[in-house]
């Protein structure tokens, strides 16, 4: 008999195995409705095989659902990136038929002509509709306006029989991209390095290149043009462009629709689910060349993917940490090696590991070391506030103030950072010292006074101040600590009163919409002043920006996480990159109690490669990654108990292995999360020891109790 191994969407470490019945043919790919107990439920054909027969009764493939198949390249890069991430293999399927589990959009209500029917009453508009429609149907008011009439006519000649209302689905059009559109003059850098993309695409295979330049370098011209080529040799290509957050994506957009005269089609957590269906259905069909989106989108199911560009590469918003757990970086490269497609990962702060399998040959290196045009990098100062503190419960230090107010007098934009939202980080209780913290959280509670609340930005629980504080019962004694963009922006509206201020962050631009409108504003001149959060600090073009302020440079370098420095590098390199980006010169003021700081010192001075070094060296001594690798396992549940006994029994089972050493237990630094305590272990391993496979085998040896969730992390980028 014929066995199909079928993939559900269940944490389970394996497909199941179903009969096939005779009567159905099954293929690779091909989704298919089961029986799981006394349910039927979706899944996708892993295998199909012949078998003389079981030791066990199967049950059988109930139907065979009429849904595109996944391609063969889809399926070989789910189960690598499975195994890659240990993560359950039906779950990894889920997220390319995600777009299946979609509502199809409503269907379209279009008019016909019935038969050969004619008007009893024949007058010039009802004979202008009937020659508009002709013999194709159309939408009632898109025949109205070709013909030049009323609705009202069109629906007197369907109440008179003469035209019928039939309602269809009609497949989303993606209008093809014309290569030929726009095209951009670039510089030398540029079109080398398109140049260099383009030959490898045309050369067919895999392929990863490092596109490093510079802030306003002109990245995004460089791999459009390969993008344009590589379509202008074959048209049914596909293109993947993958960036950090949804507000790049609409900047980046019409960018697009500019150079092509065509727009991409968007994949990301602000697209309506029935317009999800429409580009998953276009991708798999073929009908659909660039797409653009967040790091889910890595998992369409293209049929002729042939480049994949991760920009930003270096952001830490491609690492997935809710549900499955992945980087999309580095299933973006492995993707474009499965599918045999050329990937680029674009970024003017490269991360460590991308800069490291540059230096190593892995990838092809292409440099952009000049501004696109006239602009030139701005100039970075450390403005020491040991020498010139802020006053007394204020944030902006006087010489910031005075650039500021220069900047206004030039009729020029002011950028002030800092990368923490809402009002302030903290409220305490000035008569006891206690801090507001979540329910049965350890985050403490972030202040609002946009909306008068305290937020957990961690679980997203949230209440209004309150009068009295909850540990010792005293009034009026919760005072704000430290600030948020809220309270600067408080500051800036004190200050400059005559300038026009708004805030730009995930709580005052909720969605893809405001973030588009916002941004527009800026770019237009309409806002002097804008405080912002790292939505703001990277990807953005605004001609009139001359000065960035950072508020609290030393913000990231706090505490003892593994790439705090590299963060805080590359988020000041982009923050104060936004400067001067067009003819006038720009300028960036770093406020800071610690400007001897290397990271500080290494971008004041604009050497990366100083501080690449010295940061590699740190790496390499201590073997962690590139030049080691990491993994964690979190254990969380609501009985303390239960999570210590099962990290205790991990603890036990370590296999012996060489080159390996594994820290911990001990409790997370967040040690309590929605009521669930948490364990973690940490595994650092050297660069060729097989981690996935010491993790299998150290799994396989204890069972994990139902209370207990464990959470594999491989390459963790949170340490919390």
């Amino acid at each position: 008999m014929k066995v199909a191994s079928v993939l559900i969407p269940l944490p389970v470490p394996e497909a199941f195995d179903y009969e096939v019945p005779e009567t159905m043919a099954l293929a690779r790919g091909e989704s298919v409705a089961v029986p799981l107990g006394p349910r039927l439920i979706r899944g996708v054909v892993a295998e199909v095989r012949e078998t003389t027969g079981s030791n066990r009764r199967l049950k059988a493939v109930t139907t065979r659902l009429d849904d595109p198949p996944l391609p063969a390249g889809t399926m070989d890069f789910l189960d690598w990136a499975a195994r890659w991430t240990l993560s359950p293999p039906g779950e990894m399927t889920a997220m390319a038929v995600k777009g299946l589990r979609a509502p199809p959009p409503r269907p379209e209500r279009l008019v016909r002509r019935v038969g050969d029917r004619t008007p009893a009453r024949s007058t010039p508009a009802r004979t202008a509709v009937l020659e508009a429609l002709g013999e194709r149907a159309q939408p009632p008011a898109d025949l109205a306006r070709a013909a030049g009439v009323s609705s009202a006519v069109v629906k007197g000649l369907i109440d008179e029989g003469v035209l019928e209302i039939i309602e269809t689905l009609v497949p989303a059009a993606f209008d093809p991209p014309d290569p030929a559109h726009a095209p951009a003059t670039l510089n030398p850098d540029q079109a080398a390095a398109a140049d260099v993309l383009a030959a490898a695409t045309a050369a067919g295979g895999f392929a990863a290149f490092l596109l490093d330049g510079i802030t306003g370098s002109g990245k995004t011209e460089a791999y459009l043009e390969a993008v344009a080529r590589t379509l202008a040799r074959d048209p049914s290509a596909q293109i993947l462009i993958l960036l950090p957050e949804i507000a790049l994506t609409q900047d980046l957009i019409a960018r697009i629709t500019a150079r092509f005269g065509a727009a991409p089609a968007e994949w990301h957590s602000g697209i309506a689910p029935p317009r999800r269906r429409q580009v998953w259905e276009a991708v798999v069909a073929g009908r659909c060349s660039i797409v653009v989106g967040a790091r889910s989108a890595l998992f369409l199911p293209f049929a002729n993917l042939k480049l994949v560009i991760v920009d930003e590469e270096h952001d830490a918003s491609f690492k997935q940490e809710d549900g499955l757990v992945y980087h999309g970086r580095d299933l973006a490269v492995a993707r474009a090696r499965i599918e045999g497609a050329v990937v680029v990962l674009a970024s003017a702060t490269p991360s460590l590991e991308t800069l490291w399998n540059a230096r190593a040959g892995r990838y092809g290196w292409l440099k952009l070391s000049r501004r696109h045009g006239a602009a030139v990098l701005p100039d970075i100062q450390l403005l020491d506030l040991r020498q010139c503190p802020p006053d007394p419960q204020t944030w902006l230090s006087q010489p910031l103030r005075e650039a500021i107010a220069e900047t206004l007098l030039a009729g020029e934009q002011t950028l002030l950072f800092l990368n923490r939202r809402g009002y302030a980080p903290v409220v305490l209780c000035r008569a006891c010292g206690h801090r507001m913290t979540s329910p049965d959280t350890d985050s403490w509670l972030v202040e609002h006074r946009y909306t008068g609340r305290l937020v957990c930005h961690l679980t997203g629980f949230t209440m209004a101040r309150p009068r009295l504080c909850p540990a010792c019962g005293a009034e009026d004694t919760l005072v704000s600590v430290g600030p948020g963009v809220e309270r600067v922006e408080e500051e800036v509206r004190a200050l400059f009163p005559e300038a026009r201020t708004a805030v730009f962050s995930s709580d005052t631009v909720p969605d893809a919409r405001a973030a588009r409108a916002l941004i527009r504003t800026m770019t237009e001149g309409g806002i002097d002043i804008l405080v912002a959060t790292q939505a703001a600090a990277k990807g953005h073009n605004f001609p009139r920006l001359t000065l960035v302020g950072v508020v609290d440079a030393d913000l990231g370098l706090r505490g003892g996480d593994l790439r705090a420095a590299e963060r805080t590098f590359q988020l000041l390199t982009q923050a104060t990159g936004r400067a001067g980006r067009a003819e006038r010169p720009g300028r960036a003021i770093l406020q800071t109690w610690t400007p001897d700081h290397p990271v500080l010192m290494a971008l004041a001075a604009g050497d990366r490669d100083a501080f690449v070094e010295a940061e590699m060296g740190e790496r390499e001594a201590a073997a962690l990654p590139p030049h080691g690798r990491l993994a964690a396992l979190i254990l969380s549940g609501v009985d303390a108990l239960a999570v210590e006994k099962t990290a205790n029994d991990l603890a036990a089972a370590i296999p012996n292995a060489e080159r390996l050493e594994v820290y911990g237990p001990a409790d997370a630094p967040l040690g309590l999360i929605r009521g669930r305590r948490r364990k973690r272990l940490l595994v650092r391993a050297d660069r060729d020891v097989d981690l996935q496979g010491f993790l299998r085998s150290w799994l396989g040896r204890v069972k994990v109790p139902a209370s207990v969730r464990l959470t594999v992390d491989v390459d963790p980028y949170s340490f919390l």
